[in-house]
């Protein structure tokens, strides 16, 4: 038993009887010596003095991994055979290192080989630590944004958003009742190791209903045995707040490796340029964490996130009526405007998402996998409405959400091909709170999801690839709704729907809906470099979504948006036939990409005002979902020009155009014209220092469908009819931001980072065309942001 003991601890400390000493010096290729490299071998570590030398003592006998990183080199990954004391000199070359904040991969695409992948770096994620996603994944060209106010916001690609963009964490579909436009993504960015952007429904793997296209977001995966960790503080003068949040990383000690995350977001009021944004406060609450452990051909992880936020509704927003409505937009000036303040009242929104999963990878042998995950979520909704006689504390909607997932996906390369396949399945429960004393605008449900895909690439010459992927679903769902009568004829139901009539209750009718689908989706596509570096992409493909919940069963008042949603049981899938290409060219010191796409989609599923309807609280705009052959066409334009050592210029431009085929009318909620240019300034020896000016210009969107309705409102004591304007877009409008950056070595193996940005430099006053509340208020006014991070 004590030999056992003794191994073991030989084995998970490094303890060896024979002590080594390994010494030398670390220099540039310019022979200048390197002070603070980071060098790491076996279990042991130190820092280079100002002079580049380094000692490393009780080095074990044995092959021992030597890694030595240092900012703006790049690292040596090398192996060594310890049999005695050593002196081993090192040569680190600088690390040619563009400064964007997006990287563009090529021929090591990692989901696809046949569309550009989108990486956004550490570096940009770090920059928007207390903003949203959304607002995050505007750095890629073709991504803009849908909000509804300055908190809540959906990436939209290339036109497209909600469930049409699905969002991985972590290899795991977020399910957290996506549908709402009013929904944004519960994730917190200060989790995300890496983003990755693919344009259109290329990822098979993911699923078949990625019309617009995919967002995958990795953890921080640590390889090396070494801990190290972060805390970022950020605080913002518009909203008298601030985020913190802190991790902690530990790599590869005894095959165990693991990651622990925390965040903490306090913001108040918000403030246009001329008044305040009553009600726009916002909190957060997240935590990650993850645990890995790596055998010989195999490896394990278990992992969990947890976030949990409240989030203030305009004041403005949340009108009494149609009258209040057609107010607002003549008047251009909110209904209430209140002193600031850090409480959030009603209305407001408090949601919490759980998920958690566990991960095994058996490596059969070198170029195959199989990869076995199942993962758990739970998502809790609850929306607080102005109600007169209830309390404040009871929610107007209530919805928990529970989705079981299991993958099995099997990787295998030989020779030239590579090929790819799994199957994967979900259980989703929805439950409906019945006790909120309000008709639930998304009835309690279940559905079933089940699918397969395969994908094979050929990698014919070093110059061309072609891939091509096939993937079948299946899925079912079965809701429990109570209809109105009255709503059921207006609806036109009868007969068709009859079927799904359980039970007569009064002036209800007691449903179960049930519908099932068959989709086939299919991508093909290829990769070809030619000429001096050139690259191009050509990708074909068939993506097929299945009507959502809320597009099939919404039936009520939305207190969040104060408009009555209607959801319609006639809907069908909408199908997307994507071509998508990129050319790419790189010169020296300049790199241009251009990405035109189309997309005809049949039975395009999209929200239009229709009118009003009165209800016991005043009159309301009525949204119904509809179906129409819609065709999306664009172009994204993105350059990055090396101006010299420390100048560098990066512009990129993206346009859609959507018109609704059978009507022969524009789409409804298209993103304008959107033109981005930023300079950056870098100086490596005045500490790193880096400058930026941004300038965003948005062009008013002029094409769009005309939606006006007619209503009657008081003018003098009597009834006057009027048009009230909702479709109109707003001006074009032009905002400068500025960013900047300076480091310092704080002690041996510590370092901060202290950025200063300004966003809306002019305090420009202006209103969005993708913002459900332009109707009500402009968009958020200056703001000054102060970043403090320090690395440790």
């Amino acid at each position: 038993m004590q030999k056992i003991s003794l191994f073991f601890c030989l084995l998970c400390f490094g303890i060896n009887y024979s002590q080594n000493t390994i010494s030398g010096r670390i220099i540039g290729d310019t022979k200048e010596a390197l002070e603070k490299c980071h060098i790491h071998i076996g279990s042991k570590s130190d820092n280079s003095n100002k002079d580049g030398y380094y000692e490393i003592r009780n080095v074990a006998n044995g092959p021992a991994k030597v890694l030595i990183t240092y900012l703006g080199y790049k690292p040596i990954d090398t192996l060594i055979a310890v049999t005695g004391n050593l002196e081993i000199n090192f040569v680190m070359h600088p690390k040619k290192e563009a400064l964007e904040e997006v990287v563009v991969k090529h021929k090591d695409n990692y989901f696809n080989h046949s569309v550009v992948e989108q990486k956004i770096k550490e570096k940009t994620i770090e920059k928007y630590s207390s903003q949203s996603l959304g607002n995050l994944l505007k750095e890629v060209s073709g991504v803009s944004i849908l909000k509804s106010g300055s908190t809540i916001v959906k990436p939209v690609i290339n036109g497209l958003h909600s469930s049409r963009v699905p969002i991985y964490n972590n290899n795991v579909k977020l399910e957290d009742q996506q549908w709402g436009m009013e929904h944004a993504p519960n994730f917190d960015v200060n989790s995300a190791g890496k983003i990755t952007v693919l344009k259109g429904a290329s990822g098979l793997q993911y699923g078949g209903d990625a019309i617009g296209g995919i967002v995958v977001i990795e953890p921080y995966s640590i390889k090396n045995d070494t801990l190290f960790g972060k805390t970022i503080m950020t605080m913002e003068s518009n909203g008298r707040g601030g985020t913190i949040s802190s991790s902690l990383h530990k790599g590869n000690f005894c095959d165990w490796s693991w990651n622990v995350q925390g965040s903490f977001k306090y913001f108040g009021d918000r403030q246009s340029p001329d008044y305040m944004l009553s009600n726009t406060g916002n909190r957060e609450a997240n935590f990650s964490g993850d645990v890995k452990y790596m055998g010989k051909n195999y490896d394990f992880s278990a992992n969990y996130s947890l976030y949990s936020a409240t989030i203030g509704i305009l004041s403005a927003s949340h009108i009494g009526n149609v009258n209040d409505l057609y107010n607002s937009i003549n008047n251009q000036i909110p209904s209430a405007i209140n002193d600031f303040t850090y409480s959030i009242n009603n209305p407001k929104q408090k949601v919490q998402h759980h998920l958690a999963k566990i991960n095994y990878n058996y490596y059969k042998k070198e170029g195959e996998s199989l990869a076995l995950q199942y993962a758990f979520q739970f998502n809790n909704r609850k929306e607080f409405d102005l109600r007169t006689g209830v309390s404040d504390k009871r929610p107007a909607l209530d919805l928990n959400l529970m989705t079981h997932t299991l993958n099995l996906d099997y990787k295998r390369s030989l020779d030239t091909w590579d090929f790819k396949s799994g199957v994967t399945g979900s259980f989703q429960n929805n439950s409906a709170n019945p006790n909120t004393g309000v008709r639930p605008l998304i009835p309690s449900y279940n559905k079933f999801d089940a699918g397969m895909y395969a994908v094979v690439d050929n990698h014919i010459t070093e110059n061309f690839s072609v891939e091509g992927g096939l993937r079948y679903d299946f899925s079912t769902i079965e809701a429990t709704k109570y209809y109105l009568k009255s709503r059921w004829e207006e609806r036109n139901y009868s007969p068709q729907y009859d079927h799904f009539i359980i039970s007569d209750a009064g002036n209800q009718w007691y449903t179960k809906p049930k519908f099932s689908f068959h989709n086939l989706s299919a991508s093909i596509g290829t990769q070809y470099s030619f000429g001096k570096s050139y690259e191009w992409y050509l990708n074909v493909s068939r993506a097929v979504r299945n009507p959502n919940p809320s597009e099939f069963f919404s039936d009520g008042l939305h207190h969040s948006s104060g408009m009555i949603e209607l959801g319609d049981l006639r809907l069908e899938k909408e199908k997307s036939n994507k071509v998508n290409s990129s050319l790419q060219k790189k010169w020296r010191n300049f790199k241009v990409s251009i990405n035109p796409f189309l997309n005809y989609i049949e039975d395009y599923i999209y929200l239009s005002p229709t009118g009003f309807e009165t209800t016991i609280r005043g009159a309301f705009p009525v949204w119904e979902y509809r179906q129409t052959n819609a065709l999306l066409t664009g172009i994204d334009f993105d350059s990055e020009w090396k101006i010299s050592e420390q100048w560098q210029h990066r512009l990129f431009i993206s346009y859609v155009k959507g018109k609704d085929i059978s009507h022969d009318d524009a789409l409804i909620d298209m993103p304008p014209l959107n033109i981005n240019n930023r300079i950056q300034f870098h100086k490596k020896e005045w500490n790193n220092l880096n400058l930026e000016l941004q300038s965003e210009w948005v062009l008013r969107q002029a094409q769009f469908p005309n939606n006006n309705f007619t209503t009657n409102i008081i003018v003098d004591g009597n009834l006057s009819p009027v048009v009230v304007d909702i479709s109109t877009a707003p001006s074009a409008y032009h905002l400068l931001h500025f960013n900047s950056e300076v480091k310092f070595l704080t002690s041996k193996n510590t370092s901060a980072t202290l950025g200063f940005s300004v966003y809306n430099l002019m305090d420009t006053k202006y209103r969005d065309y993708l913002n459900r509340q332009r109707f009500y208020v402009d968009e958020v006014g200056r703001n000054f942001q102060l970043q403090i991070k320090i690395n440790y």
